[in-house]
């Protein structure tokens, strides 16, 4: 404000001094006296209408500018002056006015949004602790920030120290996952044997399924994870039971089946003396029933084999190539029998696999098997070999009827066969197998499209045999 006085001033004087060169005569100092009086009287009023200009003018504009600072710093409860007035009826006081205004508005949204988070924090808090699985909550670098009531009965004093975490039956597992939730940035689900954590709770010890999902916000980014441990005790015990019952059936019902099967191959094939044609249709009946029967026990054995540990695989290398022409040569006969063609779609010099042969052999069995009784007359099977990185992935394709939608997430269940003329055994077995030598499996198909069966088995590492002379 004193600097644009200054400056009108110094206008006022340079503006007195050019009228005056301009207009005073030469010669008559009277004149001049009297015309530079007028002079500085009209730059003097000029001067005090600038100053008093700048001061009703500049003033408000200056401190509604500060006003306006203090409340966009965040200080909402600061209130605009109400103008030169005082009572806000000019400019300057409306736009003072509606500046308060906008400041109360501003601060209860704030209040409000503040009331709103805490809510919510207290609504997600108390949902977290009302869940009875517990639950661990960290960030994105894996460190624990949350866990609810069912957590840490669980983990104990463990529940907020890694170290001790580490060392807690189960622990390990868990921080292992959340690191490859971080690393990998998808859910991790540990499956079979790998999943169950048991823990001790109270006299009981307890199995838990693991699962860690990662957190993201609405860009993208990843903000933590979220570990779940799914009570499956009951469900272990269960599949403890089912697997006790499979295996005695299997042992009490394998002689007895057998005999059936040989009284109805010696009826069959007229050793009992010659059948009415009734009997016959029986007879052949009876005989199909027996070998579906037969299939399903191989199954049941297996099966029980493979959860008792009795079934010790023999890895040794084998030809993808050849285990291929090996398992069509064995359904050759049906293939023809049913006008299904069998072709191999793969190269002869692939990398040696790691596996045991018979498991590999039954892996086979199984899907060819059902790719045969499902492609119709007329239809086609492919074999199929390609290496992938550290794998060779084997695929069955058939163009048969295909899996509906509501049956293929369940096809590798226990009895969740694909259709209804399956033991549901089979390609549970086939997915056990393929899991045990560190493959995995997948199917696709849609209902009219065929079904299509991938599943990988580990490439055989290579050993550089050493001439005698780098030996000796």
């Amino acid at each position: 404000m004193t600097a644009g006085c200054t400056i009108l001033v110094a206008l006022s004087l340079t503006l007195a001094i050019w009228v005056h060169r301009e207009l005073a005569p030469a010669g008559h100092p009277g004149h001049t006296t009297r015309s530079l009086v007028i002079l500085w009287m009209l730059s003097g009023a000029a001067t005090l209408t600038a100053c008093l200009t700048l001061y009703f003018v500049l003033r408000p504009v200056q401190q509604l500018a500060h006003d306006i600072r203090r409340i966009a710093q965040g200080d909402l409860a600061h209130r605009a002056e109400l103008g030169r007035s005082g009572t806000g009826n000019d400019s300057f006081g409306q736009i003072a006015s509606e500046m308060n205004r906008l400041a109360v508005r501003l601060r209860e949204l704030r209040e409000t949004e503040m009331g709103r988070r805490q809510m919510e924090f207290q609504l997600s808090d108390a949902v977290l602790q009302s869940i009875f699985e517990p639950i661990i909550v960290t960030d994105s670098k894996g460190h624990i920030l949350k866990l609810n009531q069912a957590a840490i009965q669980i983990l104990g004093d463990a529940a907020h120290d890694r170290m001790a975490l580490a060392n807690t039956p189960g622990g390990e597992k868990i921080l292992s996952a959340i690191r490859n939730a971080v690393e990998m940035q998808k859910a991790v689900a540990a499956e079979g044997d790998a999943a169950l954590l048991p823990m001790r709770f109270g006299d009981r010890e307890r199995s838990y399924r693991l699962r860690t999902t990662p957190m993201r916000d609405a860009d993208g980014r990843l903000l933590g994870t979220v570990t779940t441990l799914e009570d499956v005790t009951s469900l272990s015990e269960t599949d403890r039971f089912k697997s006790q019952f499979i295996a005695i059936a299997s042992r009490k019902l394998r002689d007895p089946l057998l005999q059936l099967r040989r009284g109805l191959y010696a009826l069959d094939k007229g050793y009992a003396g010659e059948l009415r044609p009734l009997q016959v249709e029986l007879v052949t009946s009876a005989v199909q029933d027996a070998g579906k029967l037969s299939d399903l026990m191989a199954d049941l054995i297996d099966v029980a084999e493979l959860d008792s540990g009795r079934r010790v695989p023999t890895p040794e290398n084998l030809r993808p190539y050849a285990i291929l022409v090996d398992s069509r040569n064995r359904y050759l006969d049906e293939a023809a029998t049913r006008n299904v063609r069998v072709e191999i779609k793969a190269f002869p010099d692939l990398s040696y696999i790691r596996a045991d042969r018979r498991a590999v052999r039954t892996i086979f069995d199984n899907l060819l098997a059902n790719a045969l009784r499902y492609t119709p007359s007329g239809g086609e099977v492919d074999l199929e070999a390609e290496e992938r990185k550290g794998f060779v992935q084997f695929t069955v394709r058939d163009t048969g009827k295909g899996i509906s939608a509501d049956r293929i997430g369940s096809i590798f269940d226990r009895f969740g066969s694909a259709s209804d003329g399956g033991t549901g055994l089979g390609l549970a077995l086939v997915r056990r197998l393929v899991e045990t030598h560190g493959g995995q499996i997948a199917a696709e198909s849609r209902l009219g499209n065929g079904a299509t069966f991938r599943f990988t088995l580990p490439i055989a590492t290579v050993v550089a045999d050493k001439h005698p002379v780098e030996i000796g």
